[in-house]
């Protein structure tokens, strides 16, 4: 089950699995009362959260990671990922009102992507996580078997014409349509059915 949540700028989702339920993305830092809103609305507490994954480590995905682990869900990212963990911290230091604390590795689960569909069968979740770097190098997505795609900032595919010499989104692309999915979910757009 997907539980789309949409609390600030980015849409957040929560897949329930068999045996533990994954959080992908968060929105930015100082949105956690509106989180607390959005996830009491659809019945869903703190604990029922055990994983939390960020389609990249831009400001407005992850700046309710650090929150979250406090509050015990487990971090998880992959191998490609753990060097910008950092990337954001400038960015919300400016930002002097927000009372951001950095994330860390320590305590995540560091996957490599090749490896993700066994952790994520272990949870109860049939997919795996892909590298989809064209929007950024930390960027992934994650693909079920069930056909749903979770995309981050990925440039919709409708926008491959517009741009010229553009192989890595092309690449992107290419990779996610070989998993054959049915539902594309973008975090600043409405899902597109295929």
């Amino acid at each position: 089950m997907i539980i789309k949540l949409r609390y600030g700028n980015t849409n957040t989702f929560l897949i329930r699995g068999t045996m533990g339920n994954l959080l992908i993305d968060t929105d930015y830092a100082g949105t956690l009362p509106a989180f607390y809103k959005a996830i009491k609305e659809q019945h869903i507490k703190i604990c029922d959260i055990d994983y939390v994954l960020a389609t990249h480590y831009h400001p407005d995905h992850i700046g309710l990671i650090s929150e979250l682990v406090k509050q015990g869900v487990k971090l998880l990212l992959t191998d490609t990922q753990e060097p910008y963990i950092s990337f954001s911290d400038k960015i919300f230091r400016r930002d002097g009102y927000l009372d951001y604390e950095p994330i860390t590795t320590e305590n995540a689960i560091i996957l490599n992507s090749e490896r993700s569909r066994d952790f994520l069968k272990s949870i109860g979740i049939d997919g795996e996580i892909v590298i989809t770097a064209s929007h950024s190098n930390d960027s992934i997505s994650l693909i079920l078997d069930s056909g749903e795609c979770f995309v981050g900032d990925l440039e919709p595919m409708e926008y491959l014409g517009g741009y010229e010499q553009n192989k890595k989104l092309e690449s992107d692309w290419e990779l996610i349509m070989s998993y054959a999915p049915k539902v594309i979910y973008y975090s600043h757009a409405n899902e597109k059915k295929l």
